[in-house]
């Protein structure tokens, strides 16, 4: 018996899934479990209209990086700007299944949304997402003008093992001395790739993202010689955190990585840095993505922009 209900519009949507017979992401072969991450886009509604979509790509260490820019007005200069790093477990997902939310954000905040085709696993494991995110992510802060941003007013955010990768940037951030960032937008964030919390175990299965499928994730992400316990993996192992941007971190209660996920907003509340924990009942992992059918996600979408908008100004 589970302490949180489901929620009417997630059992009906795990049920349609169950239904459906598609096999789990972890029993599949890499290309085929990629296609299958885009199957889940049209729940999160029609994509909305924007002013502009932009593709461009930006150096990097290792060569250019692709971002794809969203705009909710035609002018193109002075916007406040926020790095968006996709779900996927650093495996899967693309600027393909981003695209929806990513309009969302840049129609509810005014802010330039810069989303980040980061290098994924296993082609490029641990640390080459972390790398990529932080590249963009210091690129704006030094010529996000180009892109018509303020650089001044730079935010990160990332949903699922993309809210990993902005809490990776924001402790980066505050351990040189920039760039500075305005806020950090944490949806249900992987900070513990140990998945030793309890958590893991009480919804381990059922809930669309399962044990299974986490372990299969980590594999792929820091491959047999990897190090969950590095920081840069799992940011709730960072010994000091003091001075990190302020956070939204929002919270699924039927998710395996609700713990962590948790003790990382505990983590920024004793580093006194100010964090709005959002706990939404009733709702699973990769919810936020899935607005077009849950209610709640459309109401944490609006949140998020909020807050995101606010720090902003």
């Amino acid at each position: 018996m589970k302490n949180v209900p489901v929620d009417p519009q997630v059992q009906a949507l795990l049920e349609q899934l169950t239904s459906s017979g598609q096999r789990p992401v972890n029993e599949l072969p890499i290309d085929e479990a990629r296609a299958v991450a885009g199957m889940l886009a049209p729940f999160d509604g029609e994509p909305e209209p924007v002013a502009a979509v932009e593709d461009r790509r930006i150096p990097g260490a290792a060569g250019e990086i692709a971002v794809r820019v969203y705009r909710a007005t035609p002018e193109a200069s002075g916007l406040p700007v926020v790095a968006w790093f996709h779900a996927g477990g650093g495996v899967i997902g693309d600027l393909e299944t981003a695209d929806r939310s990513c309009r969302k954000l840049a129609n509810r905040t005014g802010a330039a949304i810069v989303s980040v085709d980061y290098r994924r696993a296993p082609e490029h494991r641990f640390p080459a997402a972390i790398d990529d995110c932080w590249a963009v992510t210091a690129w704006l802060a030094r010529h996000g003008a180009e892109l018509g941003a303020d650089p001044r007013r730079l935010a990160v955010g990332g949903d699922s093992m993309g809210g990993t990768f902005a809490a990776v940037v924001a402790q980066r951030a505050a351990r040189e001395g920039g760039p500075a960032l305005r806020h950090q937008l944490l949806i249900y964030p992987f900070t513990d790739l140990t998945l030793s919390h309890p958590s893991m175990e009480e919804y381990a299965e059922g809930y669309l993202l399962t044990k299974p499928l986490m372990q299969w994730f980590v594999a792929h992400y820091l491959g047999p010689d990897g190090d969950p316990t590095d920081p840069l993996a799992s940011p709730l192992y960072a010994t000091r955190i003091e001075g990190v941007a302020p956070a939204t971190l929002v919270v699924a209660e039927l998710d395996p990585a609700r713990d962590e996920a948790v003790a990382y907003g505990e983590k920024l509340r004793r580093a006194g840095v100010p964090v709005d924990v959002v706990r939404c009942d009733g709702m699973i992992h990769v919810f936020f993505a899935l607005g077009g059918v849950l209610d709640r996600a459309s109401e944490v979408m609006d949140h998020s922009a909020a807050a995101l908008r606010a720090a902003l100004e």
